[in-house]
């Protein structure tokens, strides 16, 4: 199968485009700014299911009243290791650096912190909440639940009831090392994995998602419905689901982000209702734990990892975080491919606003 066609945009373009967008939905130009910074940021790493894809859905979202814009989170209760705390349907990318920012500062006080995040909107790309407590020098771990966005089918059946719930676990680098990073839903796909093959971009993997009468299927149509060729196809209007990765680990998995994620800190599990995001964090600061000289110990273990003979027809051992440091350094010197479809309607909703679209 051929590639699907794409547009190359240099990434300043492509965020100032974006943060121009919200500045016209509604969004201040701080806020604005940070949306853009966070949708771009997941092309650069190569998610392009978490990037500017989102764009026509946020915009809606503010539309009907879904995401508030100008935001902050509400502290329910709070000790000097945890918090907990209600995003009142802000935006991910406002309320998202908030909480983060109350962990980190916890954590670097006592060591360790948990924070509960509920009623937030979309929070984008949970790798870059990890990102930001690494850079605080702080191993991270992340639950995500998605109320409001069931998706995916639990192992053994075929109706939606659990969303596609990310687990994110960010470790610090050493200088000049990319940081380690497992960043992933627990289903077999994304949902805005699907989102993008339904715009014409990668096709899923064979038996990513299931039908109602138990079938495996790689047909987008099977989560959105019949297809159309006038934009995103951003509705859920298909009867089947996405099934959850590694048979009943993943969904074990998906279903304890629920728990976690969402009807610890307050929020509601996956089903039906208000879409909002929930989010479990627990922040560690290494240096009051055990390991001595923690970072470097964990890059040599990487490099112990990276040394295994690679099997037939692999170049490299990977961990995890370096696809995501390479395609973002190639990115943003080459510019950031987007699917035809989707520049389009980037252009669509940026004309609608009354903007000027770059050449």
């Amino acid at each position: 199968m051929a590639d699907p066609p794409t547009h190359t945009v240099p990434a300043d373009t492509l965020r100032y485009l974006v943060a121009a967008i919200f500045r016209k939905a509604g969004c201040d130009a701080d806020e604005a700014e940070r949306i853009a910074v966070n949708l771009v940021s997941a092309n650069l790493t190569g998610h392009d299911s978490h990037g500017v894809i989102r764009v026509s859905r946020y915009v809606e979202d503010i539309r009907t009243g879904k995401t508030v814009p100008g935001q902050s989170l509400t502290v329910v209760a709070e000790s000097p290791i945890h918090a907990v705390l209600d995003g009142n349907h802000g935006f991910g990318q406002t309320i998202g650096p908030q909480a983060v920012d109350m962990g980190i500062a916890k954590a670097r006080a006592a060591g360790l912190a948990v924070v509960t995040l509920r009623r937030s909107g979309h929070l984008g790309r949970i790798g870059a909440w990890a990102e930001r407590a690494a850079d605080a020098g702080l191993v991270s771990i992340h639950f995500v639940n998605a109320p409001g966005a069931q998706t995916v089918a639990p192992f053994g059946g075929t109706g939606r009831r659990l969303s596609t719930n990310p687990f994110c676990v960010g470790v610090p680098p050493m200088a000049g090392r990319p940081m380690l990073l497992l960043d992933m839903a627990t289903s077999v796909v994304a949902e805005g994995k699907v989102l993008v093959a339904a715009n014409g971009g990668k096709p899923l993997p064979a038996g990513a998602l299931i039908t109602t009468d138990g079938k495996l299927s790689s047909d987008p149509a099977t989560l959105y419905g019949p297809l159309t060729p006038n934009g995103p196809r951003s509705y859920l209007n298909g009867t089947g689901a996405i099934r959850a990765f590694g048979e009943h680990k993943g969904s074990g998995l998906c279903f304890m982000c629920d728990i976690l994620g969402g009807i610890l800190g307050g929020g509601a599990p996956s089903g039906p209702g208000r879409f909002s995001n929930g989010m479990l964090s627990i922040y560690l600061d290494p240096k009051h734990f055990g390991a001595q000289d923690f970072v470097r110990q964990t890059m040599d273990y990487v490099d112990y990892v990276k040394s295994s003979p690679t099997a037939e027809g692999v170049e490299e051992v990977l961990v995890p975080g370096e696809p995501e440091a390479r395609n973002g350094a190639i990115r943003e010197a080459e510019g950031v491919p987007v699917h035809l479809d989707v520049w389009v309607d980037l252009c669509r909703i940026a004309t609608g606003f009354g903007l000027a679209t770059p050449a």
